[in-house]
């Protein structure tokens, strides 16, 4: 929603079916409440003792010089998307949010950690570890008979370039476990600040293998026979386009309120699905 762009899911759903290009939009209302000031500001509040009454420098550094290095944000709100990938019903779900940022090399979010490895004139090069929720096979009616797909954890890379407020980037995230999938992401982003608001847009398009595909969209001749739906062989292909924006408007220094709303357009065998 990096910034608030968590990304509702989409994938198949019963409806729409002889659409050549399937719409799962979503739409974000989240109320924030972070705490984004740096964390070195708690140590220096008043009657709170200084490092150098609690901590021996010497042996372990000057405390504040290390918090001075976090930039943290939490907050909480609400989410309204689909029951599963490309499911035309929709429900509101809460949402938490947050995000740390430790120097200028290592970021954390909801969605795993990121660790720059290199970042030159406007390039960087970076890797990632997250995780890959899956799917439930009671999370829908129109899902009954297909079976879950297990959650995974994901190792990726991510290679970006920016130049003033816009961005283009890169991503190549393998699942280990659950769908085994690998996928690929590019896109372009921009960012706009006008007095206390902030406005961002992102554009992006993403790839998936036959083992993510087969995953979410295939049906095999065991799920055909329990769901009673013909069955389907999903090939590699591009998967889905997203369109997402957001609106933040900063109530102070370390409060902020944000909105975000965007579209998600399956494209090839995921609009193919039976199902």
């Amino acid at each position: 929603m990096k910034s608030l762009t968590t990304s509702a899911q989409s994938a198949f759903g019963r409806a729409h079916k002889m659409r050549n290009a399937r719409l799962t939009a979503f739409a974000v209302a989240i109320a924030m409440a972070p705490f984004a000031s740096l964390a070195a500001d708690l140590a220096e509040s008043e009657g709170t003792p200084t490092p150098s009454q609690e901590i021996d420098p010497a042996r372990y550094g000057d405390f504040r010089d290390r918090l001075h290095d976090w930039q943290v944000t939490i907050g909480a709100g609400a989410i309204y998307m689909p029951e599963y990938e490309g499911s035309d019903k929709f429900e509101v779900k809460p949402f938490p949010l947050f995000s740390a940022r430790f120097g200028e090399r290592v970021s954390v979010d909801i969605t795993g950690v990121t660790v720059d490895l290199l970042e030159y004139d406007g390039f960087r090069v970076g890797v990632r570890g997250g995780y890959e929720l899956g799917r439930k096979e009671d999370d829908s009616d129109y899902l009954k008979g297909l079976g879950d797909v297990d959650p995974g954890g994901v190792i990726g890379g991510i290679v970006s370039y920016g130049y003033g407020p816009f961005e283009v980037y890169g991503k190549l995230d393998k699942t280990i476990g659950g769908s085994d999938g690998l996928t690929g992401t590019v896109g372009a982003k921009a960012s706009y600040r006008y007095e206390r608001f902030v406005f961002s847009a992102d554009v992006s398009g993403t790839w998936a293998d036959d083992k993510h595909m087969e995953s979410y969209f295939g049906i095999t001749a065991a799920q055909s026979a329990r769901s009673g739906l013909p069955q389907y062989d999903a090939k590699a292909g591009v998967k889905r386009v997203d369109v997402k924006a957001s609106i933040t408007y900063m109530l102070t220094d370390n409060w902020m309120v944000t909105g975000a709303a965007g579209a998600g357009f399956l494209m090839g065998d995921a609009t193919r699905a039976p199902s």
